[in-house]
């Protein structure tokens, strides 16, 4: 009998079903349970006790009263504040890793090193960390207040659009902070490009700027799609994220509890994913199609 030869489609998915496995396998070990217990709670009212946890099951008590007592409110306003400053930090720091990452990728002296330096503080950063280099005024806000940006901002936009702005640029550094492992990511992408296709664009009369917009950009369409969905993941799992500030409070208040934290969690949690989503559907389809003409 002839061997099958096993299709290359089939070897690609075993190999990505490879790498998703360890994933697969290290969260039910490590975190199923967690994960379970937090949607009992979240549907339970929690009481700590001497002899153990007292759990009673009382429904969606736990998310209606989100929307009623003042902790909840002060989490939506912590929830709404954290999706205006993605819709304006999540952009900033993609386009600044594809910046980077071209430079980068130019054959320029030294270029190791500096990939060291933008690397460096996704090793070092901390919430700590990051919360003292913000209280010391590292974070970008003194520069532009010793240029009367903020102020102008603040003078000619509309409240709810110039709080977000000004957040931005008061963290501004500590936002490219974020951004170390999305240049990693572009540079492997952009060193995968073959030359050729600059060079032959060149010979047609092709600028800097139209390669870039017509072989670099498609081509880093698809990284663009991940570098996105690890910087949502990255800044909602941020430790001194607000909204993360906020759920953890309300798990030792006494008004509250460990229940009233788990619905907040999952609440989070559902939003989160709806962002996620969303990218998905915008990107996902592009990004397949142009796999397809790879191909």
């Amino acid at each position: 009998m002839k061997k099958r030869k096993m299709s290359r489609r089939l070897r690609e998915n075993l190999i990505g079903y490879s790498f998703i496995g360890i994933w697969i396998i290290g969260f039910i070990m490590f975190m199923f349970y967690p994960f379970l217990s937090s949607l009992i709670y979240s549907l339970s009212q929690v009481r700590i006790l001497g002899s153990g946890i007292d759990v009673k099951f009382h429904g969606f008590a736990n998310f209606v009263a989100i929307f009623q007592i003042e902790e909840g409110f002060v989490f939506i306003e912590s929830l709404i504040s954290f999706l205006r400053d993605i819709v304006f930090q999540v952009p900033i720091i993609i386009v600044f890793s594809v910046l980077i990452a071209v430079l980068l990728n130019q054959p320029l002296k030294g270029r190791g090193i500096f990939r060291s330096i933008f690397f460096l503080p996704v090793i070092i950063s901390s919430g700590p960390v990051i919360n003292e280099l913000i209280s010391q005024g590292a974070g970008g806000a003194n520069i532009f207040e010793s240029y009367g940006f903020i102020s102008i901002i603040e003078n000619t936009l509309n409240p709810s659009l110039s709080k977000p702005i000004v957040n931005l640029f008061s963290e501004i550094i500590i936002i490219f902070w974020f951004s170390g492992v999305q240049i990693l990511i572009f540079l492997a992408g952009l060193q995968k490009v073959d030359r050729q296709i600059y060079e032959a664009a060149t010979v047609d009369g092709a600028g800097p700027w139209e390669s870039f917009w017509k072989i670099t950009v498609p081509s880093l369409s698809s990284l663009i799609f991940v570098n996105i969905i690890y910087t949502i993941v990255l800044l909602a799992t941020f430790s001194e994220n607000p909204v993360i500030m906020s759920i953890k409070s309300n798990m030792f208040n006494i008004n509250t509890g460990y229940g009233m934290a788990s619905a907040m969690a999952w609440v989070y949690f559902i939003i989160v994913m709806l962002m996620i989503g969303l990218v998905a559907l915008i990107f996902l389809p592009k990004t397949l199609r142009q796999g397809g003409h790879n191909r």
